[in-house]
């Protein structure tokens, strides 16, 4: 199969869909691969390893949508992307479909198969795809909202950690799973008083454990909820529903009530946000204010460290990246949790909660392949 690596053109975006690590696999499997020109740079990957790796490297990513059959990305693909997509074409990458109407439309349209990386499962019913990039994207949440904390940046000048004699902020994490635990990772590790929010009461006790009481846990619900965020310097937002878009847990009426240059970090902005005053920023001009309240909204966090982001996501993409260049989309008849994956097909939205989230029709793929 002919595999196609364009760059990436989300502003700010410098991961790449396949390291030369990665191609080399794809080389000794029998595949083609072409990589527009430039696409590894931002994450420090010259053309000339590319091409070591036994890559093409093609000019422009015209070329790439023109000659590959499998189109593996990062980040959604833009409106100018959507056009050079065909029926012929297989999308791998990130979609994140539930709160992006047009871009579904776009994918409908272009009668692609189209397989979303957040939405491939495993034995353990986890999102193997989703996991390394919601591990640096949780890291990275607490390094911004210390940031985002000191007074220049629109924050209520605290130090996260505190000093000895001055308490550390209080980190109120919203969701308990991989980005949850990465978040309280590192808010515990700089000293911060961490409380996770989960609903999950085996997930709780694992939190416990792995963190031996350094860390508070709670049942969430409403009431829990509202008296910790009231309580937080710092709100994570890390819930996550496959596919569909995130429940909105901190809601406008709240904002008035929390302390004054508090910040939110909404790290389920792809999904929609789960703040209800959430909407997308970037790493240039990533927070604005509601109500005293400083929002962090930077829907694609793991951009910032794109070398790491770029090997750690291609490590888990790449075993199931080889089924499809190998097998096409048979791979999908015979592999239940890359089928899961398949969000598009033929003009139709095969993922029942992305159909459910946009009020669309959903149409098994099976019946779609006929």
């Amino acid at each position: 199969m002919r595999v196609g690596v364009p760059r990436e053109i989300k502003p700010d975006e410098y991961r790449v869909g396949l390291t030369p690590a990665a191609v080399r696999e794809y080389v000794a499997h029998g595949h083609e691969v072409l990589v527009e020109q430039g696409a590894g740079g931002g994450a420090g990957y010259a053309d000339e390893a590319y091409v070591r790796a036994g890559a093409k490297i093609v000019p422009d990513a015209e070329a790439v949508f023109a000659g590959a059959e499998m189109i593996v990305k990062v980040k959604e693909p833009q409106a100018v992307e959507w056009a050079r997509l065909t029926d012929k074409h297989i999308l791998f990458t990130y979609l994140h479909l539930a709160p992006d109407p047009a871009q579904t439309e776009g994918l409908l349209a272009s009668g692609c198969a189209a397989i979303a990386y957040e939405t491939v499962t495993d034995d353990a019913g986890g999102l193997p795809l989703l996991a390394p990039m919601s591990e640096v994207a949780g890291r990275i949440a607490v390094f911004s909202a210390g940031e985002t904390l000191l007074k220049h940046n629109g924050g209520m000048g605290l130090l996260i950690s505190g000093v000895p004699g001055v308490p550390p902020a209080r980190v109120c994490i919203l969701g308990g799973g991989v980005v949850g635990a990465n978040a309280a990772v590192m808010a515990a590790g700089l000293g911060a008083e961490v409380v996770i929010m989960e609903r999950s009461i085996p997930r709780m006790r694992y939190i416990d454990d792995i963190f031996a009481g350094r860390v508070i846990t709670r049942y969430s619900t409403y009431d829990s909820v509202e008296e910790e965020i009231l309580k937080a310097d710092v709100v994570i937002g890390a819930v996550l529903t496959p596919g569909a878009a995130a429940p909105k847990l901190v809601r406008r009426e709240h904002l008035s009530k929390m302390k004054p240059g508090a910040v939110l970090v909404d790290v389920s902005i792809d999904q929609g946000g789960c703040f209800e005053t959430s909407k997308p920023t970037t790493h240039k001009n990533p927070t604005y204010t509601v109500d005293g309240v400083v929002h962090y909204c930077v829907a694609n966090m793991p951009g910032a460290a794109p070398r790491t982001s770029s090997e750690a996501l291609g490590h888990a993409t790449l075993p199931f990246g080889l089924k499809l260049a190998d097998q096409g989309l048979d791979a999908l008849k015979t592999n239940r949790h890359l089928a899961k994956g398949l969000n598009v097909l033929k003009g139709e939205i095969t993922h029942p909660a992305v159909a459910e989230a946009l009020n669309k029709p959903f149409k098994d793929a099976y019946g779609v392949w006929g």
